[in-house]
């Protein structure tokens, strides 16, 4: 298979902080901008330069840190912030419009025609500054195709690297996303780039579908944090790449430290189910699970946990069997006699239908116990 023609630029630093509540220092977003670099991330979008003096001074600081990533910033289409994304001096700027009928009636006094008028004259203005421009419609899925399909190709024109794609409301389905692929973009004539938020919990299979059906650049926050429920997780979508896609140029073992760092930061722990860099991502309980896995970690393992740094584990409780119980015994370098283990198996199940999870010093005691039965 011929892997897909992807990359990503992660917003986390920028659409991440975002998140109500989250303010990262410049020392925090620098640190972050290193994890996603070393994880191969191409582009980091690392904030937004004209919402305060820091603002601008922790851009400035990532862009001078020599990362091999190409750093971003997001800028309105109005001459101030295209000169604080030169000042910033970043590789990449990404000036967005509003282009919904909605959004361009309460947000701007003229007509579609003008304000795209003004916008590419800030798409030449960055361009003949020497920043690639990544000319983006906000509330695009909402948006008229013919407006968009015009106003892309004239910020190609004016000499647009991109052009943005925002479903800003999350309210796509994945089969919604092929429908514009198929009729809208796939006749851009640059570089197409997608943003997905998750109001509704597609933004992970929207941003896939769209790498599927030709979509360049991808647009992920570490651990989904972002406006309102977020955005497409970079987590998710690397790991999709890399099964789905035949993408495997990033180092995916950096993903439970990057998404350690964020949930640090953030404030916003992640639940002990999120794929990929969730607690229980790797954690099996089930007798009849075990038991396959034992054999085969295929059985029950689609992604394996090596691949993204994590390692397996086999938690005992209520659901476990004797063949799972054996194998965590052995591993720790005990023996029981069947009537012993038989004990320890009921004991398992007994204490953790009391909610009590069965923790190393849980099961320690436990064994200590059995050790005490009569040999059967």
């Amino acid at each position: 298979m011929k892997p897909w023609n992807v990359e990503i630029c992660d917003v986390t630093l920028r659409d991440g902080e975002q998140t109500p509540g989250v303010s990262f220092t410049c020392t925090e977003k620098m640190e972050i901008a290193s994890l996603l670099d070393e994880t191969g991330v191409e582009v980091i979008e690392a904030g937004f330069p004209v919402v305060s003096d820091n603002e601008f001074r922790c851009v400035q600081q990532i862009c001078r840190m020599g990362l091999d990533s190409r750093i971003c910033c997001l800028a309105r289409a109005v001459p101030g912030d295209i000169d604080a994304a030169i000042e910033c001096e970043v590789d990449l700027v990404s000036i967005f419009i509003a282009t919904s009928d909605l959004h361009m009636r309460i947000k701007y006094r003229c007509s579609p025609d003008e304000m795209l008028e003004r916008a590419l004259g800030m798409v030449d203005y960055a361009h003949d500054h020497g920043i690639a421009v990544r000319f983006a419609a906000e509330d695009a899925s909402r948006t008229d195709h013919t407006f968009l399909q015009r106003m892309y190709a004239a910020g190609a024109e004016h000499g647009a690297e991109y052009s943005g794609f925002a479903d800003t409301l999350g309210f796509m389905t994945p089969v919604e996303m092929i429908h514009f692929m198929e009729h809208t973009g796939s006749r851009i004539p640059n570089k197409l780039a997608v943003h997905c938020h998750n109001d509704l919990g597609c933004a992970t299979a929207n941003t896939i579908t769209a790498a599927e059906y030709g979509a360049f650049q991808l647009h992920t926050t570490v651990n989904g944090i972002g406006e309102r429920t977020g955005n497409a997780r970079l987590e998710e979508v690397l790991a999709l790449l890399r099964l789905k896609g035949g993408v495997d140029r990033y180092d995916l073992t950096r993903l439970p430290a990057l998404s350690k760092k964020v949930e640090e930061c953030s404030g916003i722990v992640m639940m002990d189910t999120k794929p990929v860099v969730g607690k229980n991502a790797f954690s099996h309980e089930s007798g009849i699970h075990i038991a396959a896995m034992i054999e085969d970690p295929e059985a029950y393992e689609y992604l394996r946990p090596e691949t993204v740094g994590r390692e397996r584990q086999y938690i005992l409780g209520k659901h476990t069997g004797r063949k799972a119980i054996e194998h965590v015994i052995a591993s720790k370098g005990c023996s029981l006699t069947p009537g012993q283990m038989h004990w320890l198996l009921c004991q398992v199940k007994k204490v953790s239908e009391g909610k009590c999870r069965i923790t190393d010093e849980v099961l320690m005691d436990l064994l200590r116990e059995a050790h005490k039965q009569e040999q059967v």
